[in-house]
């Protein structure tokens, strides 16, 4: 198991580096700025973005989380998404990584047939369109996605589409064409072949989106939609691989895009400790600066070894994927652990971060408080943490023991009973 970057990563990083330093940090201001005067309601995409990605694609910096367009690892992208981490509002989308686009583009070159990639992965992978994934409901605990409620049903040459859906990611941004909606398509069939996953048009009639949800008060410029599907009609040549599919799609789909936010929440985390030592080294409290209190030096130490523990099991799970495939068992625990730890760890940094600020931790001057709402939401969205917990423990429970398990546990029945 080698985690040593690779020649062509290490090509790909430095290159990433660059373009981050040179373009996507000096650009932030003028992102704020212009989404300050925009106001919440407005979703249109700061122009700056646009001007990132054309220098991306110049870069050779694009699509990089797709194995099939960059020829990467999942270990070799982990270590670039990182970087992308540090700022998250506009690294991703400015190399064509952000999420819901990357799990739509992986479910569309993966199930898609030629017409629904010409149509919609195309323009999706050339960066001219964005898209959206409606699977969350708020009548249900979509946690266990069995639950979902919204129907596709056959009509003829046609699907009709009834339900409500909501926190679905970018319907909110005007350059939103497509979602990829999940509903139950059979509710006779076994209870994982119920499920089916559509294309629809955002223009089709009956598609209406309600609002954008605020996380922790704020609206993110893509917004998170509460939408009403009444009586939506699409064609049934806009079905996904099959009927009964869904719930496969879905576990291909979340796979990687789990791991894709683990490894941004690394990087938002070591943003949030390089930011905490900047402070603390300029900041002087009871005569001394904050640097040389013992309590302060704790939070340090704690962020550090937390962010290189979750870096080596994200890195981990990335070569897993990686030797084994996203299907395989070993690689579906990896991603259930690192999905539990990544958040936890990214919000325990930032909140620290946040505490040596004081008052500046909480508003807008630095990007703290913003990243801990994202990483505290994190916490819930692609599964909440009790159900990948809940596969870890699974798995623990019915491992196989192994020799030395077996002896120390016998040695302990025997103390017990004798």
């Amino acid at each position: 198991m080698d985690f040593a970057m690779s020649a062509k990563a290490a090509d790909y990083h430095e290159r990433l580096s660059a373009f981050m330093t040179e373009f996507v940090f000096p650009a932030e201001a003028s992102y704020e700025e212009y989404r300050r005067a925009a106001g919440p309601d407005d979703h249109t995409v700061p122009p700056i973005i646009e001007e990132l990605k054309k220098v991306a694609k110049e870069r050779g910096l694009w699509n990089l989380f797709l194995p099939a367009e960059s020829g990467l690892t999942n270990l070799e992208y982990a270590q670039l998404a990182e970087l992308t981490g540090w700022s998250m509002e506009i690294a991703p989308e400015a190399t064509n990584c952000a999420a819901p686009d990357t799990g739509n583009m992986e479910t569309l070159h993966l199930f898609a047939n030629e017409e629904q990639r010409k149509q919609w992965l195309e323009p999706l992978l050339a960066g001219e369109i964005r898209s959206a994934f409606a699977m969350t409901e708020p009548a249900v605990a979509s946690s266990d996605a069995r639950n979902i409620e919204t129907t596709i049903l056959r009509d003829g040459d046609d699907y009709i589409i009834n339900g409500r859906k909501w926190w679905i990611t970018g319907a909110a941004d005007p350059r939103c064409k497509i979602m990829i909606v999940m509903g139950r398509t059979n509710p006779d069939a076994a209870s994982h072949q119920q499920q089916s996953m559509i294309l629809v048009p955002t223009d089709t009639p009956g598609v209406d989106i309600q609002r954008s949800l605020p996380v922790f008060g704020w609206q993110d410029q893509h917004g998170h939609c509460e939408i009403v599907f009444d009586n939506v009609r699409v064609p049934a040549s806009n079905l996904l691989h099959e009927e009964g599919s869904g719930f496969a799609i879905a576990q291909a789909r979340l796979g990687p895009g789990r791991i894709h936010h683990c490894m941004r929440a690394i990087g938002a985390a070591e943003r949030a400790l390089a930011l905490m030592v900047a402070r603390v080294q300029k900041r002087v409290a009871f005569g001394r600066p904050l640097s040389e209190q013992g309590v302060v030096r704790e939070s340090i130490a704690k962020s550090r070894n937390e962010i290189d523990q979750t870096r080596l099991l994200c890195h981990k799970a990335a070569w897993t994927i990686d030797q084994h495939g996203n299907k395989s068992k070993e690689a579906q625990l990896l991603v259930a652990q690192i999905k539990a730890v990544a958040p936890q760890v990214a919000c325990n940094v930032i909140d620290r971060a946040i505490q040596v600020h004081g008052g500046m931790g909480i508003c807008d001057d630095v990007p703290l408080a913003r990243l801990y709402a994202w990483h505290r939401a994190m916490r819930l969205f692609d599964g909440p943490d009790e159900v990948h917990m809940r596969t870890i423990a699974r798995a623990e429970l019915g491992k196989e023991k192994s020799a030395f398990a077996a002896a120390v546990c016998g040695q302990s029945d025997k103390a017990v009973t004798g």
